[in-house]
This record gives structure tokens, C-alpha cells and sequence, in this order.
């Protein structure tokens, strides 16, 4: 009894220990988060006024506040359930935490302030643009960049007619004034129908300030004003002005240090605006023509003289205006028969008889490239292009879906046919100068189509197949049903604030057969009878709505083939789809619906699929198996969702190009990767056993085309057995998560057949020992990896282990050579990453990223360290230097025990490394990385 007595009390004192360190660590916290507090205040304000931008550290401190917060909840949840006979070890987590938590504190202090000035950026990247075509523009540039770099002139108005080249040449000017470096400039493009609100916003995210947070249109100016005038020097470009703009009401202080150069077609405009500088933008001459002319007809091309004759004449009908003179000669490109340019000039004369205005006579040339495109198809193309928004970069990808959709694209074998047609019809469009191509900061192609030719693509639709179009125009209502005439073919509304939508509102539209009604994030529904004299309709376009339901008459759409509810985040209701029968795109992803919709294994012709839905509890056995003509298909992207897969269904889709989606088990992953044959997927993501939301995840497996995820699974082979893991052989990105039973990738033997495996993942398997065997070294997937990600692996100790002792452990020399990137987060018992004949592979690896590893000695091992995890040691007296030719950034993160890059007296060299991040190594004494700090910041 006094043995029980004695546990009891020691018990009773370590919970009474406990409490109160749990209590000070709580205190600590307290003290912390307040501080966390009043940063980020500092931080909103300072960045609300565009003024300033936050440093590097800080940002960093406040990702570490937020690590600590979690591990204090994490240890206070634990805490009930801890035994007295290991209250040690909660003890160290709790002092460990307490002392880091002291030292984020000291640390929050920030003495050199939180913040950069930010205009260190002076108004983003050069904008692309044409060559400036004759004498005169270059002299209107030059002359404009004088009144903007002096103390005079505070508003400059460009004006001329339009496609006369105002836009391309304030573009030339915008970026000659980024090479400046005291000057900030901004460009903003107004367009017709534009709001002082939206003008506000437009100006304020030039210059990084967020009005979000206020709606009153005096204080929005007067912030915008007051971040404006605190520029030393800033010049605003506002293209295509239509109508007066009250500066004062936007919150423009135009100065000598707040400068506007603003373009329109109108002189009155800019004497509305009180310009100080009037400058007229004329079309070229005759020969400046010409030049154009020849140069936009291809590079090194001579005409013969009759040829050159009728081309001269042709070239004349543009009036001078380089939009007309491009477009003219995109559409003779490869043209050398007489007889077509003679076909050419006479189509022109003619349709311009009786037309003195040029802008009229532009039309007709214009009209010309779109005649001489021939291919009815293609013609549909580039008039649908004019129900995007004016100025509306318009992602290829989606607008090549659209193309599809509305059949303009004759159905193929496959949908990467028909999207590499879509390509090529934009391709030609681009090439004929109807449509001007680019690319957007992530790297995603667009087209955008000139106003001008705009306006003549809805005057040209509206003769044959009427549309109408009010996109991005601040509508607020459904447009009058005076306007809804009974030959609309096409509305396109999208991009606007349309709110509830009168439950009398019944459009007559027999022939309607698109109505776009995307991203009007107001409209919270929609009346049934607003469908009912629609029995035509095709593409129905929701996407981005608060709609709630969707109206029951949607079941009666008997001609629908594409219904858009994408990023409807508040629909809960889907009707009845079994008699949409012609059906062939439904995009469901990120609504809010619990069950598939019922008739959904009614659509025989359903191609696309999307269901990736977060709400989905399950998608019931036998649906998927009936939509045999599948092509694309997600019901699972990295989303918490329940609803899984069999793989005897997904196999059955023979038809399927793209898949993205859950499995249930490493069996129905087996299956469906088995029935590929030598035809599988060209784009896959396979997940078995994720059960929580990872956009970090998702961000990497995105990055390629074939990827698979596997958590909480057994993959070693020889704890599945029969069931052995079965990889695709043309696996791009692995991840293997919580995966416990593997000792290193090499128990997966599937895995020996990759040859083209780009990345791999590796997150929390504890029996993960070596990430290799020495005996892989010389397989594919080892010469092919570009990106390895090692995290959380507590009993790693090496990158390539050993079988066997005494066994040949000689590294190939191809081991790691595509190699370009490499990050090791949290490895507790890993102390050395590469050997020296690793090392001397690394000649692609261009980032190196080592954090919180807290036995880590050295990152290239050095010949005489005699450390048991080095596999070969002979062949490392060779090596005469440890060379990194791509080697730009380092970052090494509390590694205490961390004492050098590398120890041998063999010098490194890695000259083209541009960035170090140093953080909490104490022990940390190198001249290598002494001797780059001399040269580099430390970050």
C-alpha cells in the first residue's frame, strides 16, 4: 500500500508540474500572440497605403508564430491523455517550446522596422508591344517622355482615330519609363463603360493598395489620393478614355510630381480634361505604309513588279492606320498569285464606294481578313470572341473549350485532337492579326481582341446570328425583355452584378442556343419560367453565381450540351439531368451538392465530367461504368471529400484522356492501372488514401502530367503480397505519404520500371531508413529525377543504404544527374545528405533546402569523415573538387549541429549562387559559405 501510495503522490506532483508548466507556456503564448497582433495592424496599415511592403524575416517570424500556435494547441490536446510515466518527455516539449516562444518574442521587436518601401518595383514588367512604325511615332514617344520628365505639363492627351496606333504608342512610352528608376508608372485601361468604383480599384492594385475594406467613394478617393501624391515622381497612363473622368471623384492629384497621359479618340476628351498637351496621333504616309506593309507580309519577301503594283494600291486602302495595314497584310501572308491580290484590291474598292470616313474604310478592310478566313468555322470562332468583355484577355483554354461546346470544332477521335484544332484555329486567327496573342503572369496563353475589331465582329454577327452583348458593363438587372428580341442567337451578360432576377422574367429566344451568365457573383437565383421559351439553348454558362438551386426547367433543356455551374459555391440543388440526353459537358466542381444528380447515368453522350466537389458524400456503384464516351473526368483534386472510386468502373472508360480522382484501395488502384495496356491516360492524378485537404500537395502533383499519391497505404512488397503495389511505368511525380511498413523506395518493386519519374515526395513513413538502395542506382528513375522532397522521415539516416555489407556499393556516375532540386524538412537522425561521388553527380542542381534537422553535421560529406552511412569511400580521394555549376540558392534552417557545408580541404566552387538563407545554425564555421556571404546578402 505504500508503494501505491508513493506512485500515487509522485503522480499527483508530476499533474501539479504539469499544470503549471502548461501554464506558462500558455502566459508565454498570450504574450506572443499580442504581439503577433499588433504586427500585423502595423503591417495592414502600412500596406493599405501601397507605401511599403514587408520584409523577408518578418514574414518569416509571423509563419513561425503560427508553427508555435499549432504546437501549443497540439500539445494541450494531448495533454489529457498522457500517462504519468511520460510526462518527461511532455515536459521537454513544453520547455522547448516555451523557450522558443521567449525567443520569438525578443525577436518581434523588429528594431529595424517591419517593412521595405516598395518602390523598389517601379510599375511591374515591359509590356508587350509592335514595332513603333515611322517617323513620326518615334518623335510623338520622344516628345512625350520630354513633358513627363520635366516640371511642366501634368495631363497629356493622345488622341487620333481608331487602330491608329494611340495604344501602342503610350505602350512604347510605358516602358521606356520603367528603365527610370525614380519614376513609378501605372497603366490602367478604362474602356467604355467604366465606373468611377471600378477605376478606384483598377488604379489602387497598380500601386499595391487594397480598397476592399471601404465603399465610400469620398474616402476611397482620398486614400487613393494620399498614397498617389506620397511618390516622388508618378506618371498614370489611362488608355482609352471614352468620356470625361472626374480626377477629383477617382482620387487623382495630378501634379508635377502625380503626371496623366490619357488616350482617346476624341479632341474633346482631352479638352474635357483639361490636358495641357494636345498630341495628335496621325496615320503613316504613303511610304511609312508601305514599309509596314512589306515588313507584316514576312521578313526578306520581293514582289514581282505587277504584284507589287496591286500590293501598293491595297496597302493605300488601309488609310494609313498600321491596325489596317497589319491586319491587310497578316491576311495576304504566302499569297504570290496575281490573280488573288487583283481578287483582293477589287473586293475592297468596292465595298468602300460611296465611304469617305476612315475609320469606315478600316472596317472594310478589316471586314476583308475576316471574309478571306473562308472557313465558316473558323469565322464562328473569331466572332465568339466578341462576347468576352472589351479589353478581356481571354484564356485560350477556355475559350478552346467553348469552341468545342458550340461545335465549331468537328467532333474527333480524342479530345487532345480537338483541343490541338482549337489551338490552330486560334493560331491561324492570331496570324491573319484578328486577334493578339500572349501570355499571363502564370504562365497561361491568352487572346485579346482590339476594340475595333470587336465592334465589327458584333456588327458583322448581328446580321446572320444576332447576339447580344453587355459583358463587364456594371448591369446590375437582367437587361429590359425588349432587348431579348425573339432572333438572338447569343447573350453573353458575364462579368457583371446582376443580383435576383424577377420571377416574371421570361425571355422569348426560340433560337437562342448560348447564354453566357458566368461571374455575376450577385445573382442568387434564378425563376423556372426564365428557361421556358428557351428550347434551344446549348451552352449554359453559371459559373461563379450564388445561385441556390438551380430552376427546376433546366430538366426540359432537351438541346443542352454544355451546363457550366463551376465555383457555385452556394448550390445545393441540381435537378433532374435524365432527359438532357444530348448532354456532353458538365462541370460541377467546387459546388456545394451531397448527392450526384439524379438521371446523371442517363447521359450517353456526357464527355466531360467535372464533380470535384468537397460536399460529394459518395458517387453510388454503376454510374460512371454507363458514361462510356468519357474523355474527361475529375471527381477527386486534392479536395476533403469522401466520394471515391472503383477502379473496375474507371476501367471500363476506355475513352478517358484525363483523370483526376480517389481510389478506394491499392486494389482498385491495381485494377485500373493494369487495364491500360499500352493506352492509358495521357494526364493522371491517382490518390488512395488521402484524407485531408493539401494545396501543397496539390500545387506539386498539378505541375505534372502524370502524378499519383498514395497515403496511410501498405507498399512494401512484402507486406502486400499478392496485392503488390502496381506503379504506371510513365509516372511523372510521386508522393508517399504516412506510408510506415517500406524501409526505402526499392521495396516497391514496380517502381524499378519508371522511366520517367520527374519528382518524389516522401512525408512521415517512419520505417523510411535510406530513400534508395545502393543496388537502384543504376535504374531510370534515378537518372530522371529533377526534384526530390524529404519530409518528416524520424529514422532516416541516408539518401542510399547499403543491402549488404561488404557488397559493391560504387555510386554510378549517372546517380542523380537530372538532379535540380532538393529539400529535407525535418529528419531528426539524417547527419550527412550527399557522399562525395553523390556530390560529384549534382552538375543540374540549382536549389538546395535543408530545415530543422537536428543531427545534421555536414551537407557534402567530406573522404576522411569515416561515417558508416557513407556507401562508398575509395573512389572520394578522386575528387580533386565539389563543383555546383547551377547551384543559385541555399537555405539552411536551424540545423544546430551543423558545422560546415563541407569539411574536406577540396575546394567548392558553385559560381553562379545568387541567394543564402542562413537561419539558427550555431555551430556553423565555413569558409565556402564565408567567403559567398562576403560577396552575397544573407537573406
Amino acid at each position: 500500500m505504500e508503494f501505491i501510495a508513493l506512485l500515487i503522490k509522485k503522480h499527483l506532483k508530476h499533474v501539479e508540474t504539469t499544470d503549471e508548466k502548461m501554464h506558462g507556456l500558455k502566459r508565454k503564448l498570450e504574450v506572443l500572440e499580442s504581439r503577433e497582433d499588433d504586427v500585423k495592424e502595423e503591417l495592414k496599415y502600412a500596406e493599405r497605403i501601397s507605401l511599403k511592403k514587408r520584409k523577408k524575416e518578418v514574414e518569416k517570424w509571423l509563419t513561425d508564430v503560427g508553427r508555435m500556435k499549432n504546437e501549443v494547441q497540439q500539445i494541450e490536446q494531448e495533454l489529457p491523455n498522457r500517462r504519468w510515466y511520460t510526462q518527461i518527455s511532455l515536459w521537454r516539449s513544453m520547455d522547448s517550446s516555451t523557450s522558443e516562444i521567449t525567443e520569438l518574442i525578443q525577436q518581434g521587436g523588429f528594431p529595424k522596422g517591419l517593412t521595405l518601401e516598395a518602390a523598389d518595383q517601379n510599375g511591374g514588367y515591359p509590356l508587350l508591344a509592335t514595332k513603333l512604325a515611322g517617323k513620326m511615332f518615334h518623335n510623338n514617344r520622344d516628345m512625350i517622355l520630354e513633358y513627363l520628365l520635366n516640371d511642366s505639363d501634368s495631363i497629356i492627351g493622345i488622341y487620333g482615330m481608331g487602330g491608329v496606333g494611340k495604344t501602342t504608342l503610350v505602350t512604347h512610352t510605358f516602358n521606356q519609363l520603367l528603365n527610370h528608376p525614380n519614376t513609378y508608372v501605372s497603366w490602367v485601361t478604362v474602356s467604355q463603360n467604366f465606373s468611377i468604383y471600378k477605376l478606384q480599384n483598377d488604379i489602387a492594385k497598380t500601386v499595391h493598395l487594397d480598397l476592399s475594406d471601404e465603399d465610400d467613394e469620398r474616402k476611397r478617393a482620398a486614400r487613393l489620393a494620399w498614397a498617389l501624391s506620397r511618390r516622388s515622381h508618378f506618371v498614370l497612363i489611362l488608355d482609352d478614355v471614352w468620356h470625361h473622368i472626374p480626377l477629383e471623384k477617382v482620387g487623382v492629384p495630378v501634379s508635377k510630381s502625380c503626371k496623366l497621359v490619357l488616350t482617346t479618340r476624341s479632341l474633346e476628351v482631352c479638352r474635357r480634361m483639361d490636358c495641357q498637351k494636345h498630341i495628335k496621333v496621325e496615320p503613316l504616309c504613303e511610304e511609312e505604309a508601305w514599309k509596314l506593309f512589306m515588313e507584316k507580309l514576312g521578313p526578306g519577301i520581293t514582289l514581282p513588279h505587277q504584284v507589287e503594283r496591286i500590293a501598293r494600291s491595297l496597302a493605300k486602302q488601309c488609310a494609313g492606320l498600321p491596325l489596317g495595314i497589319i491586319t491587310m497584310a497578316g491576311s495576304m501572308k504566302g499569297v504570290d498569285d496575281i490573280c488573288e491580290w487583283s481578287a483582293a484590291f477589287e473586293r475592297i474598292k468596292v465595298s468602300k464606294m460611296g465611304q469617305e470616313d476612315m475609320e469606315t474604310d478600316v472596317f472594310h478592310v478589316l471586314k476583308y481578313s475576316f471574309d478571306k478566313l473562308k472557313d465558316p468555322k473558323v469565322q464562328q470562332c473569331f466572332l465568339y470572341c466578341s462576347l468576352f468583355p472589351e479589353d478581356f484577355k481571354i484564356d485560350r483554354k477556355l475559350l478552346i473549350e467553348y469552341f468545342i461546346d458550340e461545335g465549331f470544332i468537328d467532333e474527333m477521335d480524342s479530345r487532345r485532337a480537338e483541343f490541338i484544332k482549337g489551338h490552330t484555329i486560334l493560331n491561324k486567327l492570331e496570324n491573319a492579326c484578328l486577334l493578339e496573342g500572349g501570355t499571363n503572369s502564370l504562365g497561361k496563353r491568352f487572346v485579346k481582341m482590339h476594340d475595333l475589331l470587336r465592334d465589327m465582329a458584333i456588327k458583322i454577327a448581328s446580321v446572320s446570328t444576332p447576339f447580344l452583348v453587355e459583358a463587364r458593363v456594371g448591369l446590375r438587372d437582367i437587361p429590359q425583355e425588349e432587348k431579348w428580341t425573339d432572333d438572338l442567337v447569343r447573350v453573353s451578360l458575364m462579368c457583371n452584378f446582376i443580383s435576383k432576377i424577377s420571377s416574371s422574367t421570361s425571355p422569348k429566344c426560340p433560337r437562342l442556343s448560348t447564354l453566357l451568365l458566368r461571374e455575376n457573383f450577385n445573382t442568387n437565383s434564378i425563376p423556372s419560367c426564365f428557361f421556358s421559351h428557351m428550347n434551344e439553348l446549348n451552352v449554359l454558362d453559371l459559373s461563379g453565381s450564388c445561385i441556390g438551386n438551380l430552376p427546376n426547367s433546366i430538366s426540359d433543356l432537351r438541346n443542352l450540351t454544355s451546363l457550366l455551374l463551376r465555383e457555385c459555391r452556394r448550390l445545393k440543388h441540381v435537378p433532374s439531368l435524365a432527359k438532357l440526353k444530348a448532354l456532353r459537358r458538365l462541370d460541377l466542381a467546387n459546388t456545394q451538392i451531397v448527392e450526384v444528380p439524379h438521371g446523371m447515368e442517363k447521359l450517353e453522350n456526357l464527355k466531360y465530367l467535372n464533380m470535384d466537389i468537397r460536399t460529394l458524400k459518395m458517387i453510388p456503384d454503376g454510374i460512371l461504368s454507363q458514361l462510356s464516351r468519357l474523355q474527361y473526368l475529375v471527381v477527386h483534386d486534392f479536395q476533403i471529400s469522401t466520394a471515391k472510386v472503383r477502379g473496375e468502373e474507371i476501367a471500363s472508360l476506355n475513352k478517358l484522356e484525363i483523370f483526376k480522382g480517389q481510389l478506394y484501395d491499392i486494389n482498385d488502384l491495381n485494377t485500373y492501372v493494369r487495364s491500360w495496356g499500352k493506352n492509358g491516360p495521357n494526364r493522371y492524378i491517382l490518390q488512395v488514401g488521402l484524407y485531408s485537404k493539401n494545396d501543397p500537395l496539390k500545387k506539386f502533383a498539378n505541375a505534372y502530367r502524370k502524378a499519383l499519391c498514395l497515403q496511410l497505404c501498405n507498399i512494401s512488397e512484402s507486406k502486400v503480397g499478392r496485392h503488390s503495389l502496381q506503379l504506371p511505368k510513365d509516372i511523372q511525380f510521386l508522393y508517399i505519404g504516412q506510408c510506415h511498413d517500406a524501409s526505402n523506395l526499392c521495396d516497391v518493386l514496380s517502381l524499378r520500371n519508371a522511366t520517367d519519374l520527374r519528382m518524389c515526395f516522401v512525408d512521415c513513413c517512419n520505417g523510411m531508413k535510406h530513400m534508395l538502395c545502393s543496388s537502384s542506382c543504376n535504374l531510370p528513375l534515378v537518372q530522371s529525377l529533377e526534384s526530390i522532397h524529404l519530409e518528416n522521415l524520424l529514422n532516416l539516416h541516408g539518401l542510399v543504404g547499403r543491402e549488404i555489407r561488404g557488397a559493391s556499393s560504387l555510386i554510378p556516375p549517372a546517380t542523380f544527374s537530372s538532379l535540380k532540386k532538393f529539400s529535407i524538412y525535418d529528419c531528426p537522425n539524417i547527419k550527412i545528405l550527399f557522399t562525395p561521388a553523390m556530390a560529384s553527380n549534382l552538375q543540374n542542381l540549382a536549389e538546395i533546402q535543408v530545415r530543422f534537422c537536428e543531427k545534421i553535421v555536414e551537407i557534402v560529406a567530406s573522404a576522411s569523415d569515416g561515417n558508416e552511412e557513407l556507401i562508398e569511400g575509395d573512389e572520394a580521394d578522386e575528387i580533386n573538387k565539389f563543383t555546383f555549376p547551377k547551384l543559385t540558392c541555399l537555405e539552411l534552417w536551424v540545423l544546430p549541429e551543423l558545422k560546415s557545408f563541407c569539411k574536406s580541404t577540396n575546394p567548392v566552387v558553385a559560381d553562379c549562387l545568387q541567394q543564402i538563407f542562413i537561419w539558427k545554425c550555431p555551430k556553423l564555421a565555413d569558409p565556402f559559405l564565408r567567403q559567398k556571404n562576403n560577396a552575397l546578402p544573407l537573406l
